[in-house]
């Protein structure tokens, strides 16, 4: 009987240690796919952004990694050409002309916004794009851009923000991050189930 239970505790002992080193590698599961930037034809910020994306797109264009950028996630209803609304603002304020920045405002989701600019780049002729987004949204975003792109020429490469609140080991600390990854694991199994 001793041995039954002690048998019983280490399984209990051990998927305990298991499940807790999968619960605490969450963080680095959903960030893999980053990338560092690369020379391209174009800059994609995706939508739902608070400033991070926009920033650091920005950044990559002064730097010179593409002389375009596209916007994306812009609620048609309310987007107006000639009144830039506050992520085309905040890129001119950093010395970006508006010539350079490109709008798509039909995705609303992150699968619109890759098959969306997939054709917006066919259209322009730009074969390699920076797609930028957060941190925790990179193995969606990799799954996604990659079934989109799956028989065409172009690529792009995954560069994330770098916001203060992300650490990808100690992500449960923090309350957006913890969000951020619980949300992102619900999206890539319903992302799989319904679009792969």
């Amino acid at each position: 009987m001793k041995a039954l239970l002690n048998r019983i505790l280490l399984v209990l002992l051990t998927a305990t240690a298991i499940g807790g080193t999968l619960f605490l590698c969450l963080g680095i599961l959903v960030s893999l796919n980053a990338s560092e930037p690369r020379r391209s034809d174009v800059i994609i910020i995706l939508g739902g952004d608070d400033g991070l994306r926009v920033k650091k797109g920005g950044e990559l264009y002064i730097a010179g990694y593409a002389p375009s950028i596209l916007l994306t996630g812009i609620d048609k209803k309310y987007y107006r050409p000639e009144k830039p609304n506050w992520r085309e603002k905040r890129l001119m304020d950093m010395g970006i002309p508006k010539q350079a920045i490109n709008v798509d405002t039909k995705s609303e989701t992150t699968w619109e916004e890759a098959l969306n600019s997939l054709v917006i780049m066919k259209e322009k002729g730009w074969e390699r794009a920076i797609v930028v987004s957060d941190p925790p949204h990179m193995l969606r975003l990799h799954n996604t851009w990659s079934r989109a792109f799956r028989d065409s020429s172009r690529s792009f490469v995954l560069v994330p923000t770098s916001p203060a609140w992300w650490q990808p080991l100690l992500w449960w600390k923090n309350n957006t991050s913890y969000r951020f990854v619980l949300s992102e694991i619900q999206k890539n199994i319903y992302y799989a189930v319904v679009y792969f």
